[in-house]
């Protein structure tokens, strides 16, 4: 299949996967297929499907495309020119067919995070090599054309920090807990009702989605190869509805960030994915909901917000036809910004060098002389306090003690809980989590 259709000529598509987001885009590209063909230059037309169940009804008419039960048989044979995988998973018949339609030098659109976060950089080179597009707006934050912007709309600036609310599941929970005052699991099973959160919840909830997009996005915002074993990964099981009670009363908010930042020290890059405490009026603090957000920061454009739903069919659907549409008219940039081969590997920054304030919540047996304990040990470690509150027992005889520090290098403070844990007046282990200037 020539990768230089003419223009005039349709653009036609196959798709591997009907779930939610493979049904959405056929929806999609039937219900604005008018609009869509004047938007860019040629109209799209479906001339494949591939699911593991036909016989299923999902509301659509499929019945003039052709059928295939084996994606990879799909992007192997099928009349072409573009090969969409919406299947998912980093290996698997998602890698199969993505590799299959590179090998044949079809364009390929993908939602698949998981693969980009594993296999990205070899299959851009591959997919250059052969001349072909490798999009994947779809693949982070959903609707919020971030890939777009950070790729071409904010190509002119070295973006220096990313921050973002990049799993819906979790800021469901997290903004239900703050405005419920519920538990953790309680909101995790309404979510899980809802349709928010997984039956197998453990890939959203444990940070781990938020961690692939976050490889992608330093990758296309720094021009580095995605190095998703880099990206320190932490999720929320240990938030519970006290943090978010005292992180109020101190002033903050609790939200799952994820983080990119340039080290200037250092020349490294720092990426992280962690429940941290910022302030209301930052940017990301009123993203509430399964929305998500993004924040870039450059140079020469300062600060730029992006915001929308994260998940979904249509929002991801709507981004998965924007990359087709891109094909159509023959808009193609390298896959990560710049070509794969130039890629740069920079160093990655140890999170114990990380210098910053920090909540801490301790639950302490209530008897004279502990907070002198913990004073102590904070002082021979050089954590220092900044404020202090200590809240009336529980029932059995034992106090939460919650400590904001001043800034301090969190090797120091990891030195100093360990230290505490073996204080038999601790009852459970030190509850630590950053402080994050994002205004």
């Amino acid at each position: 299949m020539s990768v230089n259709q003419p223009q005039n000529q349709p653009l036609k598509i196959a798709i591997a996967g009907l779930g939610t987001v493979g049904a959405g885009t056929v929806k999609v590209l039937a219900a604005n297929g008018a609009a869509i063909a004047a938007r860019c230059g040629r109209p799209i037309s479906i001339v494949a499907v591939s699911a593991r169940d036909k016989t299923k009804d999902r509301g659509l008419s499929l019945g003039h495309v052709a059928w295939f039960d084996d994606a990879a048989e799909m992007a192997s044979k099928a009349n072409a020119d573009v090969i969409v995988e919406l299947i998912g998973g980093a290996e698997g018949m998602a890698r199969k067919c993505v590799e299959a339609a590179l090998a044949r030098k079809l364009h390929v659109v993908t939602a698949n995070k998981a693969l980009l976060a594993h296999h990205g950089v070899a299959l851009a080179k591959t997919a250059e090599a052969a001349g072909v597009s490798l999009n994947f707006e779809a693949a982070v934050a959903g609707g919020i054309p971030i890939i777009k912007a950070l790729r071409e709309g904010l190509a002119g600036n070295t973006v220096w920090r990313l921050t973002g609310i990049l799993n819906g599941t979790c800021n469901y929970i997290l903004s239900t807990m703050r405005a419920s005052g519920r538990e953790f699991a309680d909101v995790l099973k309404e979510a899980q009702d809802l349709g928010y959160a997984e039956a197998d919840p453990a890939f959203d909830i444990d940070g781990v989605d938020a961690a692939h997009k976050l490889a992608i996005l330093t990758s296309v915002a720094f021009g580095t190869e995605v190095d998703i074993k880099s990206v320190h990964i932490e999720g929320i099981r240990s938030v519970s509805s006290l943090d978010i009670q005292y992180a109020e009363e101190f002033g903050y908010r609790i939200k799952l960030i994820g983080l990119a930042e340039r080290d200037a020290k250092t020349g490294g890059v720092i990426q992280r994915v962690y429940p941290c405490l910022i302030k209301p009026e930052a940017p990301l603090a009123g993203v509430e909901g399964v929305f998500n957000a993004v924040v870039a920061e450059g140079d020469f454009v300062g600060k730029s917000v992006y915001e929308g739903r994260g998940a979904g069919a249509g929002p991801t659907a709507s981004a998965v036809v924007a990359d087709i549409m891109d094909i159509a008219a023959g808009r193609r940039v390298p896959t990560f910004g710049v070509p794969a081969s130039e890629l740069k590997i920079l160093p990655s920054v140890p999170l114990d060098q990380h210098v910053g304030e920090y909540y801490v919540r301790l639950l302490v047996t209530d008897r004279p002389g502990v907070f002198a304990d913990i004073a102590g040990i904070f002082r021979d470690e050089g954590v220092s306090m900044e404020s202090v509150l200590q809240r009336g027992r529980t029932q059995n005889a034992n106090v939460n003690v919650v400590i904001i520090t001043h800034k301090t290098q969190e090797l120091n403070l990891k030195k100093a809980l360990k230290r505490l844990q073996a204080n038999a007046a601790l009852m459970e282990p030190p509850h630590m989590m950053r402080i994050e200037n994002l205004d």
